[in-house]
């Protein structure tokens, strides 16, 4: 796995500006693939006004365990954590078409097998559901990932549409990073 600099997303990125900008309303359900510290996670789970539910899902099992003990701290009940490598299919454990909103944030350079991600997302997703993308828009002299573990926009655009899922709009993520955020591909009729 690529090396990550210690520096925070947090320092890079807006979280909370960037859930704003996901269309995230009370009583839908979300995931955090990739979901690390959980900063996201617990700005989703404010978004939904204590109705819903967000999933932390991460192979970082003490990552996972921060973020639950931290949910429960700040009142929230509708936040659950996934140990799963998602790199496999099907290893979100979540059923089939049941979420409104998945979230893939900083998690692409880290990974081998990227599509297979995707196509978890695209598995988990209601037919209305979205897919927002957030990560690197380059190296930046180490303060991201290495230069060849960046995946651009374009390279994230040409990914989740080989995995069904075409681009709905862009959003400023921060300084050094891109965000957007794609809907499912209609299904034609045969």
């Amino acid at each position: 796995m690529p090396t990550q600099t210690p520096l925070s997303t947090a320092n890079f990125a807006h979280p909370r500006r960037n859930v704003g900008a996901f269309g995230i309303e009370p009583g839908m359900s979300l995931a955090d693939f990739g979901s690390g510290s959980g900063i996201y996670v617990l700005h989703m789970a404010e978004a939904l006004e204590n109705s819903g539910h967000v999933y932390a899902v991460d192979v970082q099992r003490d990552l996972l365990r921060r973020v639950k003990n931290e949910a429960q701290r700040r009142g929230f009940k509708n936040v659950d954590v996934i140990w799963t490598d998602l790199e496999h299919t099907g290893s979100s454990k979540l059923a089939d078409k049941t979420l409104d909103f998945v979230l893939i944030s900083n998690l692409l350079f880290q990974v081998e097998n990227k599509a297979a991600v995707l196509v978890e997302a695209w598995r988990i997703l209601k037919p209305t559901g979205r897919l927002a993308i957030i990560d690197w828009s380059e190296s930046f002299g180490g303060m991201g990932p290495v230069k060849k573990d960046v995946v651009t926009k374009d390279a994230a655009l040409a990914l989740a549409r080989g995995s069904g899922f075409e681009l709905q709009r862009e959003f400023s993520a921060g300084a050094h990073h891109y965000g957007i955020i794609c809907k499912l591909v209609p299904q034609k009729k045969v």
